[in-house]
């Protein structure tokens, strides 16, 4: 009991200082000059406070966007509250399973870095590789350090220009600042829905070696179209995932 007492009183501790500690950097600080308003208007038209936002984060490869989800604290669900056009991209469809194949991940993630010294402008890490991605990947040649960042160019990373990771940063600061340790980040190859789900399963032979990859993970983008909450992603001992409610 002690020891859940510490914990909490830790996390209460720490939540409201992340933000003060990111805009002693300069980049921080400018990008809230410039987009904090734009941050919390685009929050305000959904009746969402910037004190309670907790985000969600959500990647298409094949259309090129990055979606901001976004809720307050007590709500249960999201509302897209921005789109960024993702300005550039590496490798083909399909997920990365090794150092240097230039590809972008897909599958099941988080926020684990917030970098206002990115040799990109400003940074947010992805927690590849994941459970899963340790499990179906190059054992011992994974590659790492995926972010979403600034600037127009990537080996793997999800670019989205210096000017809108200013906005995304602002996101996912107010975010964590509010408490939200773990900021979730999904990253598909594409809609998985409809005729477009038909045509890269069926109409295009160089994807059919990740069809079972991208069957295993339809589910997970299938939730959160019907629910607009997250699902529960586990990962099995053979490395697929596992989506509960």
């Amino acid at each position: 009991m002690n020891i859940l007492f510490l914990v909490i009183l830790l996390v209460v501790q720490q939540t409201g200082t992340f933000k003060a500690e990111q805009k002693k950097n300069a980049r921080v600080k400018q990008a809230y000059t410039d987009k904090e308003q734009a941050v919390s208007d685009s929050l305000a038209k959904y009746d969402i406070a910037m004190s309670k936002v907790q985000i969600f984060i959500r990647a298409f490869k094949k259309e090129e966007v990055l979606e901001v989800w976004a809720k307050n604290k007590e709500d249960k669900t999201y509302k897209k509250v921005r789109t960024f056009p993702i300005c550039a991209s590496s490798g083909e469809l399909g997920p990365k399973r090794q150092e240097g194949d230039y590809q972008v991940p897909e599958g099941f993630y988080y926020i684990n870095h917030f970098n206002p010294y990115s040799n990109f402008y400003l940074s947010m890490g992805i927690s590849y590789p994941n459970d899963s991605d340790r499990k179906l990947g190059t054992k011992g040649k994974l590659g790492g350090a995926i972010y979403i960042h600034g600037s127009c160019c990537t080996i793997g990373c999800i670019p989205i220009t210096d000017d809108m990771i200013k906005e995304l940063y602002i996101y996912g600061v107010e975010a964590k600042n509010n408490g939200q340790t773990q900021i979730p980040c999904h990253v598909f190859p594409f809609r998985m829905d409809g005729d477009n789900w038909d045509n890269f399963a069926s109409k295009f032979p160089q994807y059919k070696k990740h069809i079972d990859f991208w069957k295993n993970i339809q589910p997970g983008y299938q939730y959160f179209e019907k629910n607009k909450t997250l699902p529960k992603i586990t990962v099995a001992a053979d490395g697929k995932y596992v989506v509960g409610g």
